[in-house]
């Protein structure tokens, strides 16, 4: 995505998106999100990729359940991604991935869903950042 003329780190974005698809290339759409989470921690690491998984948010209002909220990974302390493996992305699962961009202060998050048959990751911008 674009903010005015520029795109969003580039570089970044389509390195993750090419570690995205040989994950589903590997492991096919039938595994859970822990599977496919895991083989993505093994690429991240093989190309020296700083990440980190399954960051915990900090209550967002008093007496919220510690925990309620985990980022899949926030890769580079830039990107936020977040793995789904179900029979489609719901409009919840967009306003979640912006809830977490909003509450970390970051620009660009990524959602994919392994569950599909070719994988179409969509990026996911904080226009309030």
């Amino acid at each position: 995505m674009r903010i005015g003329n520029k795109l969003i780190y580039p570089e970044l974005s389509y390195q993750v998106n090419g570690i995205l698809f040989e994950v589903h290339n590997n492991l096919g759409r039938f595994c859970n999100e822990q599977q496919y989470g895991d083989a993505l921690e093994n690429h991240l690491k093989n190309n020296n990729i700083t990440y980190i998984r399954e960051y915990t948010l900090p209550p967002s209002f008093d007496r919220e359940l510690k925990g309620r909220n985990k980022v899949d990974f926030i890769i580079e302390d830039k990107l936020l991604l977040e793995l789904k493996a179900k029979r489609v992305i719901e409009k919840g699962d967009y306003y979640q991935t912006m809830r977490y961009l909003k509450a970390l202060n970051k620009k660009l998050g990524i959602i994919v869903n392994f569950r599909d048959k070719l994988i179409k990751p969509k990026r996911i911008i904080n226009s309030y950042s």
